[in-house]
């Protein structure tokens, strides 16, 4: 879960496993595979971070041949 902040300051949790896109136009929209979008504060980059140390902290980038690793 990753926790993000709505236009209007207030501070939700996403399961960041069911996202599909991340997009600014300009603000960032986050889709969910669901089809839900959310509009939040935070910039692309910074929600790619979120997932990317949700994803180190349940440990799905821990496989080496996820990270693209040969070895």
């Amino acid at each position: 879960m990753i926790e993000v902040t709505r236009l209007n300051g207030k501070a939700f949790t996403l399961n960041a496993l069911y996202i599909e896109t991340v997009e600014a136009f300009p603000d960032t929209t986050i889709t969910l595979t669901t089809g839900s979008k959310f509009i939040v504060l935070e910039n692309v980059e910074q929600v790619r971070q979120k997932v990317k140390t949700f994803y180190q902290h349940i440990q799905v980038l821990s496989n080496p041949h996820l990270r693209g690793e040969e070895e």
